[in-house]
């Protein structure tokens, strides 16, 4: 009896053993034949081709629609993007330290940074970008002229600059260095009870930075802290681990990863003594705050250390890791899926179904599993954060869309910079009427026209209801309707000036004391910051959110 079953036990593992040999054999078959068949494939296309190819981009297009079909963060980077690459991972590159955008066919400075070369050298937002290095810009892409501006640190690059409202162009020659773009823009009192970090990226170092911030607000005592981490797109996961670190005991664990390889499986502690385990925490959040930024947001409210103010999060709960390829090109592959404590996964369910702005859609409650957090607190996966404390997230008008996306805002605030030497400090600067006249008038005077969505709507229910021969029985109201839909640029200049207003004020302010100033204007008017201060400062609201048994939220 105990023979057979050996022989059964053998014959089974040897065919298992079989089998297993048989499949991984058919699987490199079929990577090979197919290799085969793209191959022969790419070669008869660039002989017989009607026209001339270029082989660089016929593969860059069927690689990146390859790795599409799998998600939206397995990239293939090619040789003329390591420097990107490399800037998104360190917030490093040797340059003239200015964000570059196109405006109607033009290259122009969009922002320059404090303290950096093309700030230095006297360039300013707004200003256009005719030639670099003697090579016209206009028709050139954003891509091309940041190349150009890019280079060996402390060596020149010559630019040729026209100004807005001047007829004569200058030439600068800007010496280049290395870029390191600060994580951290702004920090500060909020008032004598709150302090304040904002936190723009999880780049390379990026927790020394709110070190720094965090031990120079202590000093003034506050009982809370507010860790903004609105529109932060994430990054460097170990960054993100370090940050959580400061504030939670020595052996918490903040997240951990598992996928494919097991190997690579790794279970992340709070290896490092806490800077401060007792202070109220806060940390605000919007359908922009992704990847690491939702590892501390998730990390933060599943260890019951604080709360989550906002909006949920966009839901980017998978890891890349970088993979060498040949010739210095890289590909950045999913490898794994990382979980904050309570269990939960932040990936989106279905990451090709999301909102207008990229963020988690509605799921529906049979396909969201309940987790708890470590007081007994119910929290849900299924995609992003659900904050303790949820603030509507508020939608520009038509107008106030189309006024930005059309340089209008920015064009009127580089026409004020320059024709007005200072402003007051950011807290001290508003939107006057005076101001706010001129804007108004400046816009009209553009010929500026928009029409509205619900014009869209209006005209596409108009063809609805003549194809259905409603429109007959009501006829007139439907005229009413439209009359009052009809964009009126004057009316609306009135009607939507409160958010037109703190448009200008954030582009104005930063003319003059650049991205620091703009968030330090925007504070005492940020509906998200005043929430958040009543949630944290309420000694029994605040308490009150980590009651066991309480749900957080699902949708």
């Amino acid at each position: 009896m105990k023979r057979r079953l050996l022989i059964g036990i053998t014959i089974v593992a040897v065919v298992g053993i079989s089998f297993f040999s048989f499949t991984r054999d058919q699987k490199n078959f079929e990577i090979a034949k197919n290799l085969d068949i793209y191959h022969t494939l790419f070669r008869e296309l660039n002989m017989f081709y009607v026209d001339d190819v270029n082989p660089n981009d016929l593969v860059k297009t069927s690689i990146d629609k390859m790795l599409e079909s799998l998600d939206p963060y397995t990239n293939y980077i090619s040789e003329d993007q390591i420097e990107d690459f490399r800037f998104m991972t360190t917030g490093e590159y040797a340059g003239i330290g200015a964000l570059i955008s196109k405006q109607n066919d033009k290259i122009i400075i969009a922002e320059p940074y404090e303290g950096f070369p093309a700030q230095k050298f006297g360039l300013k937002a707004g200003d256009i970008l005719l030639e670099v290095e003697g090579k016209n810009t206009s028709e050139m892409s954003t891509e091309d002229v940041s190349s150009l501006l890019k280079g060996p640190a402390n060596k020149p690059v010559s630019i040729k600059v026209q100004r807005p409202g001047q007829k004569k162009t200058f030439t600068v020659d800007v010496v280049r260095e290395k870029i390191s773009i600060n994580a951290v823009p702004y920090y500060g009192m909020i008032d004598q009870r709150t302090a304040y970090i904002r936190l723009s990226n999880f780049t390379a170092n990026c927790s020394a930075d709110v070190q720094k911030a965090f031990l120079e607000l202590k000093e003034n005592n506050p009982d809370g802290l507010i860790l903004d981490l609105r529109g932060n797109p994430g990054g460097l996961l170990m960054e993100a681990v370090k940050i959580v670190n400061f504030f939670v005991p020595q052996g918490e664990e903040i997240v951990s990863t598992r996928g494919k390889v097991k190997q690579w499986d790794k279970v992340y502690k709070a290896n490092a003594a806490p800077m401060d385990t007792t202070i109220k925490i806060a940390v605000l959040v919007n359908s922009g705050s992704a990847s690491a930024s939702e590892i501390v947001a998730g990390a933060i409210q599943d260890l019951d250390r604080g709360i989550v103010v906002g909006t949920r999060t966009f839901g980017k709960g998978l890891v890349q890791t970088t993979r060498d390829l040949s010739y210095n090109t890289k590909l950045k592959v999913t490898t794994a899926k990382y979980y904050i404590p309570s269990g939960r996964c932040i990936q989106a369910l279905d990451y090709s179904h999301r909102n207008d702005d990229g963020s988690v859609g509605h799921i529906p409650d049979s396909l969201i599993t309940e987790f708890t957090t470590k007081k007994g607190r119910k929290v849900y996966d299924g995609g992003g954060v659900v904050p303790d404390v949820k603030i509507e997230g508020e939608q520009l008008s038509t107008l106030a869309i189309e006024l930005v996306t059309r340089f209008m805002i920015f064009d009127f605030a580089t026409r004020y910079s320059n024709e007005n030497e200072s402003i007051p400090e950011p807290e001290a600067f508003s939107i006057t009427d005076d101001i706010y006249k001129q804007f108004a008038t400046f816009v009209q005077q553009s010929e500026f026209k928009y029409e509205s969505a619900s014009q869209d709507d209006l005209e596409a229910l108009l063809k609805t209801a003549k194809r259905e021969k409603y429109y007959g029985l009501a006829e007139a109201e439907f005229e009413a309707l439209e009359a009052k839909l009809e964009p009126d640029l004057e009316k609306d200049l009135g009607v939507f000036r409160e958010e037109l207003s703190e448009l200008l004020e954030s582009e104005i302010v930063s003319r003059y004391y650049y991205q620091k100033g703009s968030i330090r204007a925007s504070i005492n008017d940020d509906k998200g910051i005043k929430k958040t201060i009543e949630a944290m400062h309420s000694e029994t609201a605040y308490a009150g959110y980590f009651q066991p048994g309480l749900v957080v939220g699902m949708n």
